[in-house]
């Protein structure tokens, strides 16, 4: 899945961004204390805003995306605050592309849809009582050139979550940037 541009869209976004990274996801910063201590997979982590914030509140972070110069970026920013953290560069329109991830204590899915399939086995990589956290643009938020329908989370996005997954909390808020979900989910 395509997702608010392809890989060649991203690595020159990257290629030019400013000598630091963006400010945190506001909606991890509010319910940081949602997650499990330990372990984290940052799916479509970018440049590692997030991947940053976790790291210096203790976790142990592990960064995928599918641009080369995002983790390059995320590599020399957590350098610079001689933080250690592992990357993948992981093109995840590819069907079964996080099969081979690992287990985790929580996911972070920020600002990207995981297609039904990668949602769906989840359950494969999240220890028990282990977080999956996801926000992004919701489905009310207003379609444009940059974002499609296709690219905005769905509440029938989780349904294949609940024989697995208890919903512990779901936010939705709008902003200056537009309509905005959480869905924080914990393992059973």
């Amino acid at each position: 899945m395509e997702y608010m541009g392809n890989k060649e869209y991203w690595d020159s976004k990257f290629a030019v961004r400013g000598d630091n990274p963006l400010q945190p996801e506001k909606s991890l910063l509010e319910n940081i204390t949602c997650l499990k201590n330990g372990s984290i997979l940052d799916i479509a982590c970018g440049d590692g805003r997030n991947t940053l914030f976790l790291l210096e509140n203790g976790f142990q972070v592990t960064g995928v995306d599918f641009s080369s110069k995002a983790l390059e970026r995320l590599k020399i920013f957590a350098d610079r605050k001689n933080h250690s953290v592992n990357t993948k560069l992981i093109d995840l329109s590819i069907p079964n592309s996080l099969n081979d991830i690992g287990i985790f204590d929580n996911v972070l899915v920020n600002h990207y849809r995981l297609s039904r399939e990668q949602l769906g086995s989840m359950e494969n990589h999240i220890t028990d009582n282990g977080i999956l956290f996801v926000c992004g643009f919701g489905q009310h938020h207003k379609i444009d050139s940059k974002i499609r329908k296709e690219d905005l989370i769905q509440p029938a996005d989780f349904e294949q979550l609940e024989k697995s997954f208890e919903l512990i909390k779901n936010i939705e808020n709008t902003d200056d940037r537009g309509f905005f979900v959480t869905y924080i989910f914990r393992k059973r």
